[in-house]
C-alpha cells in the first residue's frame, strides 16, 4: 500500500495504477486544479508541487526537508513517506501564505496559468534552512525551472525577494542569520508521522518499492521486463509523450545501498540512487568545474529527483553525465541477483542506448576518483538555450599534470556520437607534453579527423565538430596559457 500525506491527510492507495503521475492524481482524482499540466515533460514548471521528506542533519537528527518537483513526471508511488503540498495547500483560511501575498504585491501573476508552479518553487525556496542572504543568491536557481509566457519575470523575481523579507521579518534577525527557526522548520509531529510511513509496506498494484538490496536484486532477477525508477525523469516520458503504460515499476531509492554516499580522501562512492542535487552539493567544493554543468543540467525540479543511476542507465547519447565520468576513469559497480561486478565506465557503452548490462542487473553504485590539485579538469555544455535545455556538444576533459607534463589525458564527448565516446587520437596527441598553443593545435588536428558528428535536429555535424574544435581552444584560454 502506498501511503503518504497529502497536506495533513493521510492517503493510502493499493489500486492505483503504477504509472499514475501526481499530476493526474491531483487533478483527476482529488479535484485540485491549481497544479497546472504544461509540457508534460518537466520543461515549463507549470506542474511544480513541494514535497516534504525526513532527512538528517549534519548532527544525525532528523529534519524536514522540501522541495520542488514537476508533478506531471513523478508517479504517486514516489511519494510513499513523504508529505505532498499543491498550491491549495499554502493560505490558511483567507491569510496568504507570505509567498502568495509577496506575488499579489508585487503584480507577479499575469494570465494566471505559471503562477501556481512559481508559488510552488518559491515556497521550496522560502522553506530551505539557510540565511536569507544566502536564499536572495538562489533566486534565479530556484525559478530556473518555471517559464512565463507573459515574460513576466521581473515581478515574480521581485515577489520572490519581497517573500524572503516577510521570512526574516517573522523568524527574526538572529534566526534569520542562523537560518530557519525551529518553529518554521522542524515539526516533531509531521517528522513522527512520515517515519511511520515510510516504514510500512511499499507495492501497490505493479509498484514496488524494496527495503533491502537482496530484494530488489531477487525482484528485477525475477522480472527483468519490470522498469527501474530513480527519479522518473526520463522513464516518466514514455508515459506522457509516448502514451505507454507502465504496468510493473520497481522503485529503487528506498533501499540503502542505492541511495549510499561515501566521501574519501581520492575518490567518491555514490549510489545509482542519488540524486543530482546531492551530487551538486557534494561537487561544488571537491570539483569546482563541474558545478556548472550541474547547475545547467535541467532545472532544480529535475535534479531533486534525477539520479546518477538514472543518467547512466538511460545509456543516452546526449546524457551530460557520462563524458564527464569518462573523464575522471570512473566505474561502476553492477549488480545481478546475488553476484556484483566492477565495469569501468568507459567500457559500459556498447551503442545507441545500448550497454553491457545482463538481463535482470542493474548499475549499483559509482566509484569516481578525486583528480588531484593541479589538474586540469574543465567540462564544457554546449546547448541552444543556456539553461534547462539538452546537449548539442558536452565535452569534458581531464589533463593529471606532473611538473606541467600531461600524463594521463581524458577527453570525452557527449552528443557526438550514437553513444557517449572518448577522443582517443585526442587524448594521445595531448599526452606528455606541456599545456599549450602548439599541443592544442596538434589535438585540434586529431579531433578533425577522429570524430564523426552525428546530424540532427539539435545541431548538425559540422557545427557539432567545429564546436567540440573550439572547446579545446576554450579550455587553454580558461586555463590562462
Amino acid at each position: 500500500m502506498i501511503q503518504f500525506l497529502y497536506q495533513d491527510e493521510r492517503v493510502a492507495l493499493d489500486s492505483a495504477e503504477a504509472d499514475l503521475t501526481v499530476l493526474d492524481w491531483l487533478r483527476l482524482h482529488r479535484h485540485r486544479p491549481g497544479t497546472k499540466e504544461g509540457c508534460g515533460s518537466g520543461d515549463c514548471g507549470a506542474c511544480t508541487v513541494v514535497t516534504v521528506s525526513v532527512k538528517q542533519d549534519d548532527s544525525g537528527q532528523p529534519v524536514l526537508h522540501h522541495e520542488s518537483i514537476n508533478s506531471c513526471i513523478t508517479f504517486v508511488g514516489a511519494l510513499h513517506g513523504k508529505q505532498l503540498l499543491s498550491v491549495e495547500s499554502l493560505a490558511q483560511g483567507e491569510t496568504l501564505h507570505p509567498v502568495q501575498q509577496a506575488m499579489v504585491e508585487e503584480h507577479g501573476s499575469q494570465c494566471g496559468f505559471c503562477t501556481p508552479g512559481f508559488i510552488m518553487s518559491m515556497y521550496a525556496l522560502y522553506q530551505q534552512d539557510e540565511p536569507v542572504n544566502q536564499l536572495r543568491v538562489k533566486i534565479d536557481q530556484a525559478l530556473g525551472g518555471n517559464l512565463c509566457r507573459c515574460t513576466g519575470y521581473r515581478p515574480i523575481k521581485a515577489a520572490a525577494s519581497k517573500a524572503l523579507d516577510y521570512r526574516e521579518a517573522q523568524v527574526g534577525s538572529k534566526d534569520a542569520q542562523s537560518g530557519l527557526s525551529d518553529s518554521v522548520n522542524h515539526s516533531d509531529a509531521l517528522i513522527s508521522r512520515l517515519q511511520i510511513l515510510s516504514a510500512t509496506v511499499a507495492d501497490a498494484n505493479g509498484f514496488l518499492q524494496p527495503k533491502t538490496l537482496d530484494t530488489l536484486s531477487g525482484l528485477f532477477k525475477s522480472n527483468p521486463q519490470a522498469r527501474l525508477l530513480g527519479g522518473g525523469t526520463d522513464l516518466a516520458l514514455e508515459v506522457t509523450q509516448q502514451m505507454k503504460t507502465l504496468t510493473q515499476i520497481i522503485h529503487v531509492s528506498h533501499v540503502p545501498e542505492m541511495r549510499l554516499i561515501e566521501v574519501h580522501a581520492d575518490h567518491l562512492v555514490l549510489g545509482a540512487a542519488v540524486t543530482l542535487s546531492e551530487c551538486l552539493t557534494l561537487m561544488s567544493d571537491r570539483l569546482p568545474a563541474v558545478r556548472e554543468l550541474l547547475l545547467r543540467f535541467g532545472s532544480d525540479q529535475v535534479r531533486n529527483q534525477a539520479t546518477i543511476g538514472g543518467n547512466i542507465g538511460s545509456a543516452s547519447p546526449i546524457g551530460d553525465l557520462p563524458p564527464l565520468l569518462m573523464a575522471l576513469d570512473a566505474t561502476l559497480t553492477l549488480r545481478c541477483g546475488d553476484t556484483s561486478r566492477t565495469v569501468p565506465i568507459n567500457d559500459y557503452f556498447t551503442g545507441y542506448r545500448q550497454t553491457v548490462l545482463q538481463e535482470g542487473e542493474f548499475v549499483l553504485q559509482v566509484t569516481i576518483p578525486l583528480p588531484a590539485h593541479d589538474s586540469l579538469i574543465a567540462v564544457h555544455k554546449i546547448s541552444k538555450r543556456t539553461e534547462d535545455d539538452i546537449s548539442s556538444v558536452c565535452m569534458a576533459i581531464h589533463l593529471p599534470q606532473n611538473n606541467g607534463v600531461t600524463q594521463g589525458a581524458r577527453v570525452a564527448f557527449g552528443g557526438m556520437a550514437a553513444k557517449p565516446v572518448r577522443a582517443v587520437n585526442t587524448e594521445q596527441a595531448l599526452e606528455g607534453s606541456r599545456f599549450d598553443q602548439v599541443t592544442v593545435h596538434a589535438a585540434q588536428a586529431a579531433l578533425a579527423t577522429e570524430l564523426h558528428p552525428i546530424d540532427d535536429a539539435r545541431a548538425s555535424a559540422g557545427y557539432r565538430l567545429q564546436v567540440a574544435i573550439n572547446l579545446l581552444q576554450r579550455v587553454l584560454l580558461g586555463a590562462g596559457k
